[in-house]
């Protein structure tokens, strides 16, 4: 018999497996997006006029100093 709460049966094999797949995705997800906020924190990049690829070094170099914080 069909639980249409839980996805598939009473065991929910298949939504079981999908929150397995939605947590992993937001524990991947939660390091990019606090290095997202910390971005815009550092005023550096609201008004940069140099090479797209200056810019790359230079995120790399904020990410590994809040990394090492």
């Amino acid at each position: 018999m069909l639980d249409g709460s839980r996805g598939v049966g009473a065991e929910g094999g298949v939504a079981v497996r999908g929150e397995a797949v939605n947590q992993t995705h937001t524990r991947l997800r939660m390091p990019v997006e606090r290095a997202f906020a910390r971005l815009k924190h550092w005023r550096l990049f609201r008004k940069a006029r140099c090479s797209p690829n200056r810019l790359t070094s230079m995120v790399q170099v904020v990410l590994t100093l809040e990394q090492q914080r």
